[in-house]
């Protein structure tokens, strides 16, 4: 089975105060992080990025979708302002401390935007979003305050990536979102879960002053291991904390795990279908 990854992490409402932060951020890199590699190299393939690609990734997460960019011979630069526990991943994982392994001196990972003061050969020559936006009120919000410290410090023209749930009809997950929703509290406001809506990015490319050019969809189902691995690695996106918020862990597992139960093999593993939406957007 191979899997693939998906993050979101609420902008605007903190987790439940019992929540482990650690261990999340742990069951993302772990877990959930690498349900999103199909749309990562979609992404990468059409861009052809390699040597000559200075990427700034905004959302960086535990730093997955940065290494395989280095990979590939770009430099990369990682901001992760929503969660200390992730950027730290995301050192471990570039920044190994083996006695063979040397750190990439064109890799930097920083916790809010570098300066906007960039000389013109240093400036970004892509921009990238892959935490998809969608599904929690008030995310689209967070991601333009994000583009909005970035876009000064990408080339004039540069692609901008933004990524977003695909529609729910094609995504098997969205019937385990339902629970979140179902589950948080209405008047949580920001950070609670809706449907992803067609025009998503669209809009948040025109608010950031962006120009559309080109989009495109990715197939990323989501595999695991068990049920439990699948129930860590979802909880881990952060799109269950209002609905954990409003009542307790123990209802929000003992209900996930329901609507995780037709997506069960008869192996134990667990396997849903979902499609991904890309938006590539081009800077002033």
């Amino acid at each position: 089975m191979t899997p693939t990854l998906v993050r979101q992490h609420q902008p605007h409402a903190g987790p439940s105060p019992h929540v482990d932060l650690a261990a999340r951020a742990r069951d993302w890199s772990e877990i959930q992080e690498r349900m999103l590699v199909p749309l990562h190299e979609a992404v990468y393939r059409r861009l052809d990025v390699g040597p000559g690609t200075r990427l700034l990734g905004l959302g960086c997460g535990s730093g997955l979708a940065l290494l395989i960019a280095a990979s590939r011979g770009a430099s990369v630069t990682g901001v992760e302002p929503s969660s200390p526990e992730r950027l730290a991943l995301a050192r471990e994982r570039l920044f190994p401390e083996s006695p063979v392994s040397r750190a990439r001196t064109d890799t930097r990972l920083v916790d809010q935007a570098p300066g906007t003061a960039v000389d013109d050969a240093a400036r970004f020559t892509l921009v990238t979003a892959f935490e998809p936006i969608g599904c929690l009120a008030g995310d689209a919000e967070g991601l333009g305050d994000l583009l909005a410290a970035a876009v000064p410090l990408a080339e004039r023209g540069a692609p901008v990536v933004l990524t977003g749930w695909g529609p729910p009809e094609r995504c098997a997950t969205s019937s385990v979102l339902r629970v979140a929703a179902k589950l948080a509290d209405p008047l949580h406001g920001a950070g609670r879960p809706r449907p992803a809506l067609r025009d998503d990015l669209e809009e948040v490319a025109q608010r950031a002053g962006l120009r559309p050019d080109g989009s495109g969809r990715v197939a990323c189902p989501f595999g695991y291991a068990d049920l439990d691995s699948a129930v860590r690695g979802l909880l881990s996106t952060g799109l269950f904390d209002a609905a954990i918020a409003a009542t307790d862990q123990e209802q929000v597992d003992k209900e996930m795990a329901e609507a995780l139960h037709p997506h069960r093999r008869p192996d134990g593993t667990v396997w849903m279908p979902n499609v991904f939406r890309y938006l590539i957007a081009r800077t002033p």
